[in-house]
């Protein structure tokens, strides 16, 4: 059974910080194309950052210097570290496994940037 089971998410003050985790069971994480996209309410879900088995990265527009991914190999985990949060920034977060066909879906972690 393919779980991902994010965690991390919480209310921040704008300016703030946050890592998101994302942890994966039941697949051959290497083989697996990683990525971290969101939903804010009333809009469609868009890709935000995303790492390769190989661990190339790539990331929005929008989020570059303030978004980082990585994953770690020995634990299952990929990470989403999110630097100067924005208000533009609430939204459920949700993890991605992606290998061809296959194609996985966390629960998602809320993550709301409020004053």
């Amino acid at each position: 059974q393919v779980q991902l089971v994010e965690s991390g998410g919480g209310l921040v003050q704008p300016g703030g910080s946050l890592r998101l985790s994302c942890a994966a069971s039941g697949i051959i994480f290497t083989n697996y194309n990683m990525g971290w996209y969101r939903q804010a309410p009333g809009k469609q879900r868009e890709l935000v950052a995303g790492i390769t088995s190989y661990g190339t990265t790539h990331y929005a527009d929008s989020v570059k210097g303030r978004f980082a991914t990585s994953r770690g190999y020995a634990n299952n985990t990929v990470y989403l570290q999110i630097n100067n949060l924005k208000p533009e920034d609430t939204a459920v977060y949700y993890c991605n496994a992606n290998l061809f066909n296959y194609d996985y879906w966390g629960q998602g972690t809320q993550v709301t940037v409020s004053s």
